[in-house]
């Protein structure tokens, strides 16, 4: 596959998707969602360049650390970490880039997804400002708080309805603004759900990512996902989140051990290290 992609005879989504599933990410399993990562960071602009370098997400930083602001913060609270018992290994991130909770967040317009949502907040949709109701204001709220990780899902390059509130549920209303939560609002350049996806789909094939996707797969899927080089990336999640950190079937305690399976299946998952 690798050959494949760097001979351009698979297109940089396949290769994602291939990577996703062969480190054992699947539409099937919510905690174990494929991650795609942004890769734009215009969302103002009446227009989006592709030959400009500077609307580009820098994909060889974790997106927690995207904006140089929250590297400090995200540094010192890794080297201020203490666990007194020992269990828990230092970590940059408490939260993770993909998880069930992210999953249904954005697909909360569409079904089954709505459905899971409303069960995940005991029987009734999340407070508006919680939705998912802007594609700027949602890069926005990345770059201000490193306490929000969440990377893409594929979705976002293929699938238009997702941005739609076609079956009309009633999302709520902004606190502030007192906006109604509808349709995804979208960045200026696209005109509509179909502009967005088809423009976004553009950027993800542009040369720029191609040249530059693989710093973010090995974040993700590759060398700097764990071990000194990730500690040197900034990109250490909490130690539930990697494969083979927890040994469930040495937990005799039958209490601790479903507390240690729920957390696994809604902190989020770490893929397996490709």
């Amino acid at each position: 596959v690798l050959q494949k992609w760097v001979n351009r005879e698979i297109s940089n989504f396949d290769y994602l998707i291939q990577l996703n599933t062969m480190a054992g990410r699947t539409y099937n399993d919510l905690a174990q969602y494929p991650v795609f990562p942004w890769i734009l960071r215009d969302y103002t602009s009446e227009e989006l360049d592709l030959n400009n370098p500077a609307v580009f997400r820098d994909l060889s930083k974790p997106i927690g650390v995207v904006n140089e602001k929250n590297a400090k913060a995200v540094k010192e609270k890794y080297e201020n970490f203490e666990d007194p018992l020992g269990i828990i290994d230092k970590f940059h991130y408490g939260t993770h880039y993909s998880n069930a909770a992210g999953v249904m967040h954005y697909l909360i317009r569409v079904e089954p997804f709505t459905t899971l949502h409303i069960q995940l907040q005991s029987g009734r949709f999340d407070c508006a400002d919680r939705q998912f109701h802007s594609i700027p204001a949602t890069w926005q709220a990345l770059m201000d708080n490193p306490n929000d990780v969440k990377e893409l899902i594929p979705e976002f390059f293929y699938f238009p309805e997702f941005l739609e509130n076609q079956n009309g549920f009633n999302l709520g209303q902004l606190q502030i603004s007192k906006e109604v939560v509808n349709d995804v609002i979208l960045p200026k350049w696209a005109h509509s759900p179909e502009d967005f996806i088809y423009k976004h789909r553009k950027a993800l094939e542009s040369e720029y990512v191609s040249a530059h996707l693989h710093e973010w797969i090995d974040l993700i899927f590759g060398y700097k996902q764990r071990g000194p080089a990730a500690v040197e990336a900034l990109n250490v999640f909490y130690y539930c989140t990697y494969e083979g950190a927890v040994d469930l079937d040495a937990l005799t305690d039958e209490k601790e051990r479903k507390a240690l399976e729920g957390m696994i299946n809604n902190f989020g998952q770490t893929p397996c290290q490709l």
